[in-house]
């Protein structure tokens, strides 16, 4: 059985911040959710938490309390210590006694934070806690995980840390949709969903993204005179709407596929 949302439409007042989205998390796999700022993917998560309601479409996710959610600002208490946090949230639960001894040692080792269970939360580095974080989501070890860019601004060494426990938890058997700013990381998850201003605006594998982006890109050293063109490293890129050469990929990786994505909608809009 998988999980998600079908042709989910969410307003804040005027403002429509989902419209017509489906996504399917199935067990056992990575959803990546990419976009940027007000693309939507905060709101899609907790649309599938349930915080945000639809005024169409529907959800199907487990109850609350067979989820792990993990918000953008690291969810846990900082005036707590790490032990403090970990035996707060297994309360909450319903985990204590020598369920709650074991769960806490699997977490502390694979977080890295058996030396560190003293030290208050708000003490931690930002990739300290943002490990925590996930281990709090996932203490009860819930069929689904939504996780809202839990990587962001963490050292490169926590980063690598935080998506092996990702991994690890999928590889479990739980769902999980992550947003993320990082497309290295949706480059690993099984399925894309790159949404653009509450619309989505491609989905599929990481190839299948690159696939269906309308046009292509081409990357040269010089500045194209074109709209559509950026610099991107030492080098330039520049959408084009016709088909690639025969042979020729319409995007060498999600980076250019999103960007690229993103100027062929601007332009069948235009």
């Amino acid at each position: 059985m998988s999980w998600g949302a079908q042709n989910l439409t969410v307003r804040y007042g005027d403002v429509v911040a989902l419209n017509d989205v489906s996504v399917e998390v199935v067990p056992g796999s990575i959803v990546a959710l990419v976009g940027g700022d007000g693309a939507g993917k905060t709101t899609l998560l907790r649309a599938l938490a349930g915080s945000v309601h639809p005024i169409s479409g529907t959800v199907n996710a487990p109850g609350v309390s067979q989820l792990g959610f993990m918000p953008t600002q690291a969810g846990v208490w900082k005036d707590l210590s790490v032990d403090e946090n970990i035996a707060f949230v297994g309360a909450a639960h319903g985990i204590k006694g020598e369920d709650l001894r074991q769960r806490r040692a699997e977490l502390l080792e694979a977080t890295g934070l058996a030396n560190a269970t003293d030290r208050v939360a708000g003490a931690l580095s930002g990739g300290m806690r943002q490990k925590l974080a996930f281990a709090l989501a996932m203490i009860h070890r819930p069929p689904m995980l939504l996780l809202d860019e839990p990587s962001t601004g963490v050292d490169p060494v926590s980063r690598v840390d935080l998506w092996r426990m990702i991994a690890t938890a999928a590889a479990d058997g739980a769902a999980i949709a992550m947003a993320t700013t990082y497309l290295d990381e949706a480059d690993r998850a099984a399925d894309v969903l790159v949404l653009d201003s509450g619309e989505v605006l491609l989905r599929g594998t990481p190839q299948g993204v690159l696939e269906a982006m309308p046009g292509h890109v081409v990357i040269s050293a010089e500045r194209g005179n074109g709209p559509a063109t950026w610099r991107r490293g030492n080098s330039f890129r520049e959408w084009l709407p016709d088909d690639p050469p025969l042979g020729t990929p319409r995007a060498t990786d999600l980076e250019d596929a999103v960007v690229g994505g993103s100027l062929a909608k601007e332009a069948i809009r235009d």
